[in-house]
């Protein structure tokens, strides 16, 4: 296995950080691998927040479900999906642009996640550990409100970074489902019960399927922060121009 591929497998998401500060020359190398990853037609769809207030950040850790470990981070980087600049270069060059429709919303966050996760994986080579916070798109309004976005500006994936613990270090990075389930050769398979049984018995059910399935669903899907997620990203695309997604 080659150093790139061991670095892809090897990370994980640390969320218990050393207090010592990433230098400003491997955040500009972190800054630059996020912006070398692949963009829809070299539109780099995104624009990076560097979150270096530590009081925007420790509001940061309240808003997005109360997690404290996001205000000890040594970095914090918030990846906006951002149709604004090119509706403006647009606009300034003498065009007539349509309002972004669902497509160009996708295409954005798609651009911004890529990004992301460029950044993940130079960050990891560099061994700064790094945590996904989706709850950036919980309670949207606020968050943007906070973050003083445009109109066509949607924080698509927000990015904890720091120096992991000993224990962090020592902690196993949690299984990937088997390859036969993930792959599906040319059209798409729909699974049974058995094979979705199978598929997810290493996830602690150990044998009591229905039980461990309706705990996960209660503490995932049906959970209030994902039906606020759901809600507050619903709300933002009816005022984005979105017509196809409104209620």
């Amino acid at each position: 296995m080659n150093d790139v591929l061991r670095t892809i497998h090897e990370r994980k998401s640390v969320r218990v950080f050393e207090p010592r500060p990433i230098s400003a020359e491997d955040k500009e190398v972190i800054l630059l691998a996020a912006m070398a990853a692949p963009t829809a037609g070299n539109q780099q769809l995104y624009t990076i927040l560097d979150i270096t207030d530590r009081q925007l950040l420790e509001k940061l850790a309240v808003t997005c479900d109360n997690q404290p470990f996001i205000a000890e981070a040594r970095m914090a980087l918030i990846f906006l999906a951002d149709q604004q600049k090119w509706i403006d270069a647009y606009r300034y060059g003498g065009c007539t642009p349509r309002d972004p429709g669902p497509g160009d919303f996708i295409l954005a966050v798609e651009d911004a996640c890529i990004a992301a996760q460029n950044a993940v994986i130079a960050a990891q080579s560099l061994g700064v550990g790094s945590c996904y916070i989706g709850d950036i798109m919980e309670r949207c309004e606020e968050h943007r409100a906070m973050l003083g976005l445009s109109d066509y500006v949607f924080p698509a994936a927000m990015l904890v970074f720091g120096y992991p613990t000993a224990q962090q270090l020592a902690r196993p990075k949690p299984h990937r489902r088997a390859l036969k389930h993930i792959v599906h050769e040319n059209h798409y398979r729909r699974m049974d019960k058995d094979e979705l049984v199978t598929m997810l018995r290493e996830d602690g059910q150990d044998g009591h399927f229905d039980a461990w399935i309706q705990a996960f669903c209660r503490r995932k899907y049906n959970s209030d922060f994902s039906i606020e997620m759901s809600r507050s990203v619903a709300k933002y695309l009816e005022s984005y121009g979105a017509k196809g997604f409104k209620r």
